[in-house]
């Protein structure tokens, strides 16, 4: 276990729900869209398995990636899924002063400390709905990581109010591993190269359900490029992870991908519509929500989440994220009819009588 100063679990995520005794449970902590990957990527990721015994290469597969945003290749490091990133950027970029936007994925934090840094924390506040202040960044940072929409709170900032952060000296890292979830992906600085210092995060296992195949890509300026690859171990990214990331760079599956953000958005409003009817128990969701899932404050979280559990559905408990208490659950957005069913679970769970 990986804990802050503040006793906080950092290494603790969504899958820890549903491991073990919560295998069977219905998932709404994990943020991987269900019923992925689609029949035709596992079938092309098969098709690269005569290939494993040479060595990966992964020239073609950066292409992709350069071309789907418009990049150079030498702005593009393909990666064993964004979590190596994180990695990556504590251990090979020399900085003094990193700071983490919270709440956020407590990976980038877990990372610097992990690499012996001493990490700053800029903690959004629920009055202002989470929403980023920029003077609330210390001048002096000379590494800022923020989320773009942000998990667990699901805000989607504006990209000028990001962009706004970059300094000379500054390195701004901006993890969009969820904005293909977001319809259009406004509000994206993934392809900018004129925002000095810039960072992008990019994951390819929320959408297509790659989370066991670990592929991401980090863009950004050559040189920090060229300095992240070089902490890369020889042949970090496999060969069906590379045929996975060609794949999913190329115009049908960028299609498929703007198809189901949309779907997303719906199912999401059909969530927080049915979250509505709780306000008299104390349910408040934040709002608006953004990304493939939601946060909501209930009070006494922990004895709701276990009640879940006997009911059949795991949530994501909040607390592990720094800035939020035990009154906080996250919830993946499903279908209509797996959101039904959890809707009527957690009414039973909310009017239960103490045991």
């Amino acid at each position: 276990m990986h804990t802050d100063p503040g006793g906080l679990d950092l290494r603790h995520h969504g899958d820890a729900e549903v491991r073990d005794d919560g295998s069977a449970l219905v998932d709404l902590a994990v943020n991987v869209r269900a019923d992925t990957p689609p029949a035709w990527l596992r079938e092309h990721v098969a098709g690269s398995l005569g290939s494993l015994a040479a060595y990966p290469d992964g020239r073609a597969a950066r292409a992709a990636v350069a071309a789907r945003h418009g990049l150079p290749v030498e702005r593009v490091l393909l990666t064993a899924g964004a979590a190596e990133a994180f990695v990556l950027l504590a251990r090979a970029l020399k900085v003094r002063r990193p700071v983490v936007v919270h709440p956020q994925f407590t990976e980038p934090e877990a990372a610097l400390r992990d690499a012996g840094h001493t990490v700053g924390r800029v903690l959004l506040r629920e009055a202002d709905g989470f929403r980023l202040d920029p003077a609330a960044v210390p001048e002096d940072a000379d590494l800022v990581v923020i989320g773009n929409p942000t998990n667990p709170t699901s805000v989607l900032h504006p990209a000028d109010a990001i962009a706004s952060l970059a300094r000379p000296g500054r390195t701004l890292v901006v993890d969009e591993a969820f904005m293909d979830a977001v319809p259009g992906e406004r509000e994206a600085l993934a392809g900018r190269a004129d925002v000095p210092g810039l960072v992008v995060l990019r994951s390819l296992t929320k959408t297509w359900g790659l989370a066991g195949l670990r592929i991401g890509y980090v863009l950004a300026a050559p040189d920090t490029i060229a300095d992240l690859e070089r902490a890369q171990p020889l042949w970090p990214v496999s060969t069906p992870a590379l045929a996975a990331a060609e794949a999913c760079v190329a115009p049908r599956a960028l299609a498929e991908a703007a198809h189901a953000a949309h779907r997303i958005a719906a199912d999401r409003a059909h969530l927080v519509a049915g979250l509505g009817r709780f306000a008299p128990a104390g349910l408040r969701v934040t709002e608006p929500a953004e990304g493939p899932f939601v946060l909501i404050r209930v009070p006494d979280a922990a004895t709701t989440r276990h009640r879940l559990r006997t009911l059949g559905y795991a949530v994501r408990r909040g607390d592990t994220f720094p800035g939020l208490d035990t009154d906080w659950l996250r919830l993946a957005v499903r279908s209509r009819t797996t959101t039904d069913g959890f809707l009527e679970a957690l009414e039973r769970a909310l009017t239960q009588p103490p045991a």
